[in-house]
């Protein structure tokens, strides 16, 4: 059996590959990245470093790490705050890290959604699959 080529499309309205997805950003694209800042997106007020490493299920230097990332990627705040006498470690997602998260869920979408096509997923499986 011969190996085909497949001849790369340009999209449209840019000169750009159709299938290239600029939009998905290494940093986040991390799985244990991805899961910390979904964690952090569906909790807009924040949460206490426990809390994040039972949601994203990493341990606590694994998270820490992943946390540094973030942090010097200015896509999360940490901040260290006294509750009741104890340190706490405190995560937030930043409002430009919101933005960025959003821009790359768009994009993640965009890739579901060629997939989808090229496997031939029937319409209705493609809309609850994205619901």
């Amino acid at each position: 059996m011969k190996f085909k080529p497949v001849r790369r499309r340009k999209s449209a309205e840019t000169d750009k590959p159709l299938y290239a997805y600029p939009g998905l950003n290494r940093v986040i694209h991390e799985r244990a990245r991805l899961s910390v800042l979904t964690s952090l997106a569906t909790h807009p007020r924040g949460l206490k470093f426990g809390e994040l490493k039972a949601l994203s299920g990493l341990t606590d230097g694994n998270l820490s790490r992943h946390l540094q990332v973030l942090v010097g990627s200015k896509l999360v705040d940490v901040t260290k705050k006294f509750e009741r006498n104890r340190p706490q470690t405190f995560c937030q997602i930043t409002a430009s890290g919101r933005k960025r998260y959003a821009d790359y869920v768009l994009e993640l979408e965009k890739v579901v959604r060629d997939a989808a096509v090229a496997v031939k997923v029937p319409p209705a499986r493609r809309r609850a699959s994205l619901a």
